[in-house]
């Protein structure tokens, strides 16, 4: 097999970064809706969540702007992302096990990258503080590199092309609604993780469980053994 086949045919684990690599939702969400209130919009953190949960930046603006009449200019969102590293600054934590987890998979054979919602600074800021960006850099992708955003497949297809690998070997960690959707989209299978903080919202789990990933898991050191059990699986049903 050629080199180029032989990167076609190597698995490729791609993990989302917020609610997966690191625990950020809540201190996300949190600050969305203080920034919403001081303006006059009222909005539940459980509404945000339902909203904006996996979901990029643009596609919040536009959900504010045709559901709630609010516009957010670049004032608004300039606070927003200072408060919000402010706060990453002093809370933000890793998933439990997510580092020994990346360290696991490399040594079993697994190449890992990240596809995010978020914006390329922000996932840089959450890797580098949380002390597990030199296990992912360079292959950190965005969704300001795509036309679509998630739920659409773009950017799991953008990062499979840029890892040179085929998107049916190509495992998906997500824990949004949004995240599972774009990865069956992409063609490729979907395991759900359910360990971030958000996951205890009521109903969630039974949301993510309704889009039938592949697997749902919500202690992040499995995927040492979950992944390469799926792969074997895969190759003895060929």
């Amino acid at each position: 097999m050629n080199p180029a086949a032989a990167k076609q045919d190597a698995p490729l684990v791609i993990f989302d970064c917020d609610g997966v690599l690191v625990d950020s939702e809540p201190l996300s969400v949190r600050v969305l809706v203080e920034a919403l209130r001081r303006r006059g919009v009222e909005m539940t953190e459980e509404e945000a969540y339902g909203h904006f949960l996996g979901k990029s930046l643009s596609t919040m603006k536009q959900i504010l702007d045709e559901e709630y009449g609010f516009h957010t200019g670049p004032e608004f969102l300039e606070e927003m992302r200072l408060d919000l590293y402010a706060l990453f600054k002093t809370d933000l934590q890793p998933i439990s096990g997510i580092a020994e987890t990346l360290d696991g998979l490399k040594a079993l054979g697994f190449r890992t990258c990240v596809a995010s919602s978020s914006q390329p600074e922000r996932i840089r800021l959450s890797l580098t503080l949380t002390g597990i960006v030199d296990k992912l850099d360079p292959h950190l992708f965005s969704a300001t590199m795509v036309k679509n955003g998630k739920p659409a497949p773009d950017l799991f297809l953008h990062a499979a092309s840029e890892m040179g690998v085929l998107p049916e070997n190509c495992i998906v960690i997500e824990d949004s609604p949004a995240g599972i959707e774009a990865g069956h989209r992409a063609g490729m299978a979907v395991f759900a993780f359910t360990g971030g903080s958000h996951a205890i919202l009521p109903g969630h789990r039974e949301k993510i469980e309704a889009l039938s990933p592949e697997r749902v898991f919500d202690v992040m050191t499995d995927l040492l053994h979950l992944v390469p059990q799926y792969k074997e699986g895969r190759r003895d049903a060929v």
